[in-house]
């Protein structure tokens, strides 16, 4: 059974004021789709971080209540109009306006074998990937948006950014999250067919989109917003739910695959990312978390989600993890 929770504002201690009264204009989602497809779903007008949220239900022990699930993994959705100290990879601060756009974490958990294994578990956030493109493409789709003029792709940056006609969208941040204390919860589910909660680690996977942003209030000179190219947008509220409602099937979907037949999911994930990269044959950047730098041309998308980069020298780097940054032409 879907349960929802809908409030103002979460308190989160240390949290600084806003100084400009924005937090004033934000207002929890409407998300009805959405909330019939998850398992269960948080709104709030302003939060300190929806991926924070999402740890901290985790952390509860709330996911551990929603087993079983006829054989399919559960999906928390924790959606906010605002956040205050939202952030990406690296920890660098994602921006984001009330009514403007997508800020979204889906909360959900695998085995831990599966998720720690580094040959599988770069796929975790390929699919997420995947899953938000097919999500706005379902949703632009579902409003009759089309482009203006010429077309404008949405395709996925290794590994974590989504870029609509180059330039950056939207971007995901995924972490692996320790499950609370299940205790009754888990014992009061069906033995048939609950989970060993004990074999399972949290995902949480936060996807931060800009929808309608203005051109002049963009944070970078690589960024856009998705009203600049599709006109007949629909409005914020039934937007953002269609999107997070496709994305939490998808993503379900997508997931319940990979734990059921890793390797026939991760060729097909594989496929996929070559198909919707934005990254391989251009020249890119790679910030090592070293401090080196590697720059060169992206070749390859490897069987382990990796990057393989050929440097101006001809030599050739597997990037894992590291900031990868497409440079201009």
């Amino acid at each position: 059974m879907t349960t929802s929770k809908h409030t103002n504002s979460e308190t989160v201690p240390d949290t600084p004021p806003d100084p400009a009264g924005v937090a004033t204009s934000a207002l929890p989602p409407a998300m009805p789709r959405t909330a019939g497809v998850a398992d269960r779903i948080e709104t709030f007008a302003v939060v300190d971080s929806t991926n924070v949220r999402a740890r901290h239900l985790l952390s509860e022990g709330a996911l551990e209540a929603l087993f079983p699930q006829n054989g399919s993994e559960p999906m928390i959705v924790v959606a906010a109009d605002l956040q205050r100290s939202g952030h990406g990879r690296l920890g660098r601060f994602w921006f984001g306006r009330p009514g403007d756009s997508f800020m979204v974490s889906f909360a959900t958990a695998l085995p831990r074998a599966l998720a720690t294994d580094p040959g599988v578990n770069g796929w975790v956030q390929m699919a997420a990937g995947i899953a938000a493109i097919d999500a706005l493409r379902d949703a632009l789709g579902e409003c009759g948006a089309s482009t203006s003029g010429e077309s404008a792709p949405l395709q996925l940056k290794w590994p974590n950014d989504i870029f609509c006609d180059g330039h950056k969208l939207g971007g995901i941040l995924c972490e692996l999250v320790p499950l609370g204390e299940h205790g009754a919860a888990a014992d009061s589910a069906d033995s048939a067919g609950a989970a060993d909660v004990d074999d399972l680690v949290g995902v949480v996977v936060g996807v931060g989109i800009n929808l309608r942003v203005p051109a002049d209030r963009l944070p970078t000179a690589q960024s856009t917003s998705l009203q600049l190219h599709y006109p007949g947008l629909a409005p914020t509220g039934p937007l953002r739910d269609d999107i997070a409602a496709a994305m939490v099937t998808s993503l379900r979907e997508s997931l319940h695959r990979l734990c059921e037949a890793p390797r026939e999911q991760m060729e097909q994930l594989h496929t996929r990312v070559l198909e919707e990269s934005y990254t391989l044959g251009r020249r890119v950047e790679v910030k090592l978390a070293d401090g080196g730098i590697i720059r060169g041309e992206a070749l390859s998308v490897n069987a382990d989600a990796s990057l393989t980069v050929r440097d101006t020298e001809g030599a050739t780097h597997v990037v894992s993890t590291g900031d990868v940054g497409v440079l201009p032409v």
